[in-house]
């Protein structure tokens, strides 16, 4: 267990309306990345997309180190990897940022900001055969079997925490089959700007042609935590999943459910490394094309962070977690410090005033305008958060008040003036 550590703040300082216009309005045009190839060079190329500035189309470590701005942590092995303030949108910091690499699960990121506003998650679905298929071998999988019925929410936890390619395949069949998800994933990457990202699967299976950088992936990490759903499923530490109809030794047909953990090690801490303060999600992913990869985001002394990391080259245990928590630590001592190098730009329709689809909701709704927490088939909370002891349970961030929600105004993207921060974490991070 980590040692006591102090508490995070509930909510972030006002954010100043004077944010620079340039998130928006000189936000600069996309360099016509190349088209996607099976495998990644060794080394990035020399030409990248310049998507959020100049310097961040420029392969190496960005970084305007001055007076008073810690020095970047030594042994990065990771191939890509950035550092940006959540809220501003600020890069402070960046090494080979649009290179385009294999995602992993961390494309499910892209998934899940794509499909989440399409289904209630009370709308109920009887899995058939046709679901599941063309799920690659040796994929995560969270469990679903044929002719079960599993709601919305049942499947957004086997994504979330276990990373289920099962759970992304019935939701993907859900929504018109495989190919049609694809589209549209795509589709809303090109309206978020992240145009280093090129989807062929839509669980981030290795597939030839299927790259994303750890631009984007921060991009599309931020536009998903606008969403109430997303951070309450992604910062989810312990759930139960619905198991199989079985016979009881009575004859009598039962279900029982079984437990599942986020495999997010910085949320829920490993044998040798520590759940890091404030975090608060996001997503990981692990194959052989991609290596290790990882996207976070974490709050301290009420600044938020997004943090990501994209094939560490040590083959350490747990190496892209601590590659990140080592950039995070940067992060929070380097912020309102360093020059940033670059900045996350906002959606296409940000510039002109569009909602580009993105839901339409109130602070505190979910992303089908629902106000409250995550619930079950009926509608109620599953759970509240786990306390500061490490007991077992759900922790869907019943507490958030606020969501980090856009604001399209005057052609600028601004965000709420509250960081979604979930209870859970504030409680666990409590002396």
């Amino acid at each position: 267990m980590p040692a006591p550590m102090k508490t995070v703040k509930t909510a972030v300082a006002v954010l100043s309306c004077s944010l620079s216009l340039s998130l928006s309005v000189t936000a600069p045009a996309a360099f016509a990345a190349p088209k996607p190839s099976p495998s990644a060079s060794v080394t990035p190329p020399a030409n990248m997309s310049t998507v959020g500035g100049e310097r961040l189309g420029q392969p190496g470590t960005q970084v305007s180190l001055a007076a008073g701005v810690p020095v970047l942590p030594k042994d990065l092995s990771a191939r890509s990897w950035i550092v940006a303030d959540a809220e501003s949108g600020e890069v402070l910091a960046a090494h080979n940022a649009h290179w385009r690499l294999a995602p992993a699960s961390t494309l499910k990121m892209l998934f899940a900001d794509t499909l989440l506003p399409k289904f209630p998650s009370t709308t109920e679905h009887k899995v058939v055969p046709s679901d599941l298929a063309g799920i690659g071998a040796g994929s995560s999988m969270v469990g679903i079997k044929e002719d079960e019925t599993y709601t919305v929410h049942d499947l957004w936890l086997g994504v979330f925490l276990r990373s289920g390619n099962d759970a992304v395949h019935v939701l993907s069949a859900m929504n018109g089959g495989v190919e049609e998800t694809v589209e549209e994933m795509n589709e809303h990457a090109e309206e978020l700007q992240a145009l280093d990202t090129h989807a062929v699967s839509p669980d981030g299976y290795d597939a030839p042609g299927q790259v994303s950088s750890a631009y984007d992936l921060t991009l599309i990490a931020r536009s998903g935590l606008q969403k109430k759903d997303f951070r309450e499923y992604c910062s989810t530490l312990t759930a139960k999943f619905p198991g199989e109809t079985k016979k009881n030794k009575k004859g009598k047909k039962v279900r029982t459910s079984f437990e599942i953990q986020n495999t997010n090690r910085l949320l829920t801490g490993d044998y040798d490394i520590s759940q890091y303060q404030g975090i608060a999600g996001v997503k990981n992913g692990n194959t052989t094309n991609a290596g290790a990869t990882f996207t976070g985001v974490a709050e301290r002394d009420g600044r938020v962070l997004l943090v990501t990391v994209m094939n560490p080259q040590k083959s350490d245990h747990n190496e892209v977690y601590r590659e990140t928590a080592r950039l995070f630590d940067w992060g929070f001592k380097a912020a309102g410090k360093v020059e940033p190098v670059g900045e996350l730009v906002p959606p296409k329709s940000a510039e002109t005033g569009g909602d580009g689809g993105q839901p339409s909701a109130q602070p505190g709704a979910n992303a089908s305008g629902e106000a409250g927490g995550a619930g079950n088939a009926s509608g109620q909370p599953v759970a509240s958060a786990p306390a500061a002891s490490g007991s077992s349970g759900v922790g869907m961030a019943l507490a958030i008040t606020g969501g980090l929600l856009a604001l399209l105004a005057a052609g600028v993207f601004l965000v709420n003036r509250r960081w979604p921060l979930p209870d859970l974490v504030r409680r666990r991070n409590r002396p």
